[in-house]
């Protein structure tokens, strides 16, 4: 069972569709027990990140969900919430993110439009069972204005270029990061969330 987290500020019900669809057993989950009985979790995420992190943790959602990737679960962020994941955020100030992968989120430079929005290539850095089938280059569909900063570079899946390179997909064991949305990117991301629910024990 994949649990998708409910904590107020995600774009859950394409997600939830999409994996459905696939033939995965899929929950919206807005308790604890629901995440902690679930085999996997997606942190989905629209929005503002301090608002994002205040929600997930006065939801009391933060402990699930830490608890679960302690445990193995395999965990996917999806936009802002792959943007969690990481140490901290400069949007609109300095806050703290989850500290799951090291990593900061800072705007895009001076000069390039905002939000990056729309579709964009990836470019393949390693190969990683979550990017199964996928040919060089694939399009995905993008909506952010800050991105990741990370000296890991090694976990990062796909690049993606937007007047500078940035991670697209980074994967550190059971925890993977999306910046694009899977469920806005055609057969491309079908074909991700499929390769996500196969990771699940």
């Amino acid at each position: 069972m994949i649990a998708i987290i409910d904590y107020g500020v995600g774009n859950l019900k394409s997600v939830y569709k999409a994996l459905n669809s696939l033939g995965f057993h899929t929950i919206i989950a807005k308790k604890n027990e629901e995440i902690l009985n679930s085999n996997a979790l997606i942190l989905p995420g629209v929005g503002a990140f301090r608002d994002a992190m205040s929600q997930l943790s006065s939801s009391g959602l933060k402990e699930g969900l830490l608890k679960s990737v302690e445990v193995g679960k395999p965990v996917l962020g999806i936009c802002l919430g792959m943007q969690l994941l990481f140490d901290k955020s400069f949007e609109d100030g300095e806050f703290d993110g989850l500290g799951l992968m090291e990593g900061e989120i800072h705007r895009f430079d001076k000069g390039l439009k905002v939000p990056h929005m729309g579709w964009n290539h990836l470019k393949k850095h390693i190969d990683d069972p979550i990017g199964k089938e996928l040919k060089d280059n694939e399009y995905v569909y993008f909506v952010h204005s800050y991105y990741l900063k990370t000296k890991e570079h090694q976990n990062v899946i796909y690049w993606c270029n937007y007047g500078m390179e940035f991670p697209a997909l980074i994967r550190k064991n059971n925890i993977i990061g999306m910046q694009f949305h899977p469920e806005k990117s055609g057969k491309t991301g079908i074909q991700l969330l499929k390769n996500f629910g196969e990771l699940v024990g």
